[in-house]
């Protein structure tokens, strides 16, 4: 049986909260009635203020009340508290330990351990998933893995342009994706960590900005390819994401928009949050349900 491959989106709220003419509003073949059959989950939590990545991941990634724990929404990378959590309770942490096989599936290009070796000693600048694959003794860019960048062949820097026809790229992502699946044949999870959505979304501005739009509606094709990929080649498959963003370009920054928790070849369930979807996923694998936060 296939191991799960996890497409952890960054910053993408769910379709329901999105308005009208948003980067949801074209045809994601795959993507969308995915998404739309899934669960729709509050990413607050009860707490004032907009949700981050680094506690909204942590909860994903621990089923633990990350924001409990901070206090407060706290983001965008894990500072010495969230590090303390995910070293302990992260769920490629916890994997390792079982021995099962974990892999996390992005690209990470020599300019990142360069700024993560002249950055030692200062602020952590890893996001919760490099952080918490690391923690559990596993290597970035693991050997074996087709790895992909997290832009999925978007320029990094406004207008974020791509290199040729977006077809072509369309058709290799789903080719991607195929491998990708093909590797899931011989690990426990595959994870991806998709941040690129959220820095599309600190683009927003009051007037939509139309590049802004444009480049968002791109990045969820793209999406939608490396997702039809992955299920054509019948890989079990969760899309999930931490908070919301893209999902509304008229703000530049985070929303409270409810966030997608859609699956194929697994059980959602019927979690409310992010804490219990992180729950969910950790009780795929056999793992037991972590202790009620204080």
């Amino acid at each position: 049986m296939s191991g799960i491959v996890w497409l952890a989106l960054d910053g993408v709220g769910h379709p329901q909260d999105a308005p009208v003419g948003s980067v949801w509003d074209q045809p994601l073949g795959t993507l969308r009635p995915l998404v739309d059959v899934g669960r729709c989950l509050d990413a607050t939590l009860g707490v004032p203020g907009l949700p981050q990545s680094g506690t909204g991941q942590a909860c994903w990634l621990t089923g633990r009340d990350a924001v409990r724990v901070m206090g407060e929404h706290f983001g965008p990378h894990p500072g010495p508290t969230l590090q303390r959590l995910l070293q302990v309770e992260a769920l490629p942490v916890r994997l390792a330990q079982a021995s099962a096989r974990v892999a996390l599936g992005n690209e990470y290009v020599p300019a990142y351990f360069q700024a993560l070796e002249s950055g030692a000693g200062r602020r952590n600048r890893m996001g919760c998933f490099p952080f918490a694959f690391r923690a559990a003794g596993l290597p970035l860019n693991p050997p074996g893995v087709p790895l992909l960048g997290a832009t999925l062949g978007l320029g990094y820097a406004r207008p974020w342009a791509a290199v040729g026809e977006e077809g072509a790229a369309l058709d290799a992502l789903t080719r991607h994706g195929a491998a990708l699946a093909r590797t899931a044949t011989e690990v426990d999870l595959l994870a991806l960590d998709l941040w690129f959505g959220d820095l599309l979304g600190h683009a927003g501005a009051p007037d939509v900005p139309g590049d802004a739009l444009a480049a968002g509606r791109s990045y969820l094709r793209r999406v939608d390819a490396l997702l039809s990929g992955l299920l054509g080649a019948g890989a079990r498959v969760v899309v999930s994401s931490d908070h919301g963003n893209l999902e509304d370009l008229r703000t530049k920054g985070h929303t409270t928009a409810r966030v997608p928790f859609a699956g194929v070849g697994v059980d959602l369930g019927q979690p409310r949050n992010v804490v219990e979807a992180g729950r969910v996923l950790a009780g795929w694998f056999g793992l037991p349900a972590p202790l009620p936060d204080a």
